[in-house]
């Protein structure tokens, strides 16, 4: 994963006045669990926007005080009305423990059913994996430059060297979709029926 380095101030209060204060001086509560004890402590807002407003997944050193921490962001909570970040959780990432991740899925290549007129769909903009914090990569990349019309590649069709998918395997992440006045090559004749069969049966 991409690494980046972020600043916490350790929290006097955790009350509800306490965090009101908190986002009224652009800061935004947060707690960073998973070791030995949890830390309550702010970061400054729009640092912590640029890690969220973003499809990258980062490894966060997150210094509070004295201390310097290993993490990931692991849940965000948002106003209802106002959208802005009220609270953050991170979670300490140790070598030797696997941690659940949600990795973004980068798609590569030009597929031939694009090329013949038919429609990419993703279906998956993140796909949840398990690993070692030093085993995750920064995305995951699926080549789909031999998909025709009505072909698809199913998650468990997918690889992440030394780690495991969380999602159901037999989900399509990706597929070419026929659309209006979509060519047909002459070497996808022989394979329309199936690839028709398959498209149907990845929407059902």
């Amino acid at each position: 994963m991409k690494k980046v380095s972020l600043s916490g101030s350790l929290r006097e209060g955790v009350g509800k006045k306490d965090a009101k204060s908190l986002r009224n001086q652009g800061l935004v509560p947060a707690v960073l669990y998973g070791g030995d004890q949890q830390f309550h402590f702010s970061v400054p807002r729009l640092q912590l926007e640029k890690l969220i407003f973003t499809p990258d997944v980062f490894q966060i050193e997150l210094t509070v005080g004295d201390k310097t921490f290993t993490t990931i962001l692991k849940d965000i909570q948002f106003h209802p009305v106002s959208d802005a970040v009220v609270h953050a959780d991170f979670l300490e990432l140790f070598t030797d423990k696997a941690v659940k991740v949600g990795l973004p899925l980068r798609i590569e290549g030009n597929a031939i059913g694009v090329i013949n007129g038919g429609k990419l769909n993703i279906q998956f903009r993140k796909l949840d994996v398990l690993g070692l914090p030093g085993e995750l990569p920064e995305d995951i990349v699926v080549n789909i430059e031999k998909l025709r019309i009505g072909q698809s590649i199913r998650v468990g069709e997918i690889e992440v060297p030394n780690c495991t998918i969380l999602n159901d395997p037999k989900a399509v992440a990706v597929m070419v979709k026929a659309a209006r006045g979509a060519a047909v090559g002459s070497d996808d004749e022989g394979e329309e029926e199936e690839a028709t069969e398959e498209a149907e049966n990845a929407e059902s």
